[in-house]
């Protein structure tokens, strides 16, 4: 199955992209509503919805929900980095979930829940790691416990089913729960208002 086009943005969801474009893997929980955090931020090119992070090769929904396969629900971010940073990206991540909830968020629970970031490189890695440090000092003075979020070497990515791709503009009233903690992550902001960009 070849995947199709994003029903909101129009771009195709497993590419060409326009040359540049770079892609991040995050996951977040539930899927559904985020894919529709990352589709809204300007300079995102695309999203889609798949699966991530685990052992088996092309499993279906049903198999990542029975937590056979390992993987997680995630959303891949082909993006513009002369629009929108990675950092950027991260801040939207950090502030659409509780990441420190371990394998579950609010009452989703399994392995295909958890908070989930997959790198390309060192310096991506580096990124997460220093956004994530960032954004425990916050949680930890708002009264949250540890960041559990995995950070891995990126693997295969896998397109979900049709029907969950953009689940949240096919179906306006779909499940959405919102686990976000309320709590700012102090990056992806500021440092090209500094300069005047």
């Amino acid at each position: 199955m070849t995947p199709g086009r994003h029903t909101v943005l129009g771009t195709p969801l497993a590419g060409p992209w326009p040359d540049g474009t770079k892609t991040a893997i995050f996951g977040l929980g539930c899927f559904w509503g985020a894919e529709k955090a990352f589709w809204q931020l300007p300079g995102v090119i695309t999203t889609a919805v798949g699966y991530a992070g685990g052992s088996t090769p092309n499993p279906t929904y049903q198999e990542a929900c029975a937590g056979r396969t390992g993987h997680a629900e995630v959303v891949l971010v082909a993006y513009d980095p002369g629009r929108i940073s990675y950092e950027e990206l991260l801040k939207t991540f950090w502030e659409s979930h509780d990441p420190t909830q371990g394998m579950r968020q609010g009452n989703d629970t399994g392995t295909q829940y958890r908070s989930l970031i997959l790198t390309a490189d060192d310096e991506q890695r580096a990124e997460v790691e220093a956004s994530r440090d960032a954004f425990q000092a916050n949680l930890t003075a708002a009264g949250f416990g540890t960041v559990t979020t995995e950070i891995a070497q990126g693997g295969p990515f896998y397109y979900a089913e049709d029907y969950h791709q953009q689940y949240l503009d096919k179906n306006p009233r779909g499940y959405c729960p919102d686990h976000s903690t309320g709590v700012s992550c102090p990056i992806g902001v500021g440092v090209r208002a500094s300069t005047g960009e």
